[in-house]
């Protein structure tokens, strides 16, 4: 999967709605140093947040929603499983760049 620079909340849900089906990991800073990593599957995309099936402890699952504009801060971070790339650049990290 190919890293991709965002500036907008519509290319982050553009690139998601193609990658439905898909495995991802995740990874969400949850505030006061609190960060939680884990692997799952793109189920839906809705306007203002998509929907990821994680894989929980003993063979279980549920739904974690996040929202894209946490993905354009970088308090939400996509990765591809196999490689570890980040699939998306954060807002954040092109404004340190340029």
């Amino acid at each position: 999967m190919e890293e991709l620079e965002v500036n907008h909340v519509e290319d982050i849900h553009e690139k998601l709605t193609s990658m439905i089906g898909q495995r991802v990991k995740v990874r969400a800073n949850m505030g006061r140093t609190r960060v939680v990593e884990r692997m799952g599957t793109i189920k839906t995309v809705h306007p203002a947040v998509f929907i990821v099936e994680v894989d929980e402890r003993r063979g279980r699952k549920s739904r974690q929603s996040y929202q894209y504009v946490d993905v354009l801060t970088g308090t939400v971070e996509l990765f591809d499983p196999e490689s570890g790339e980040h699939l998306f650049t954060p807002l954040g990290n092109q404004l340190e760049e340029h």
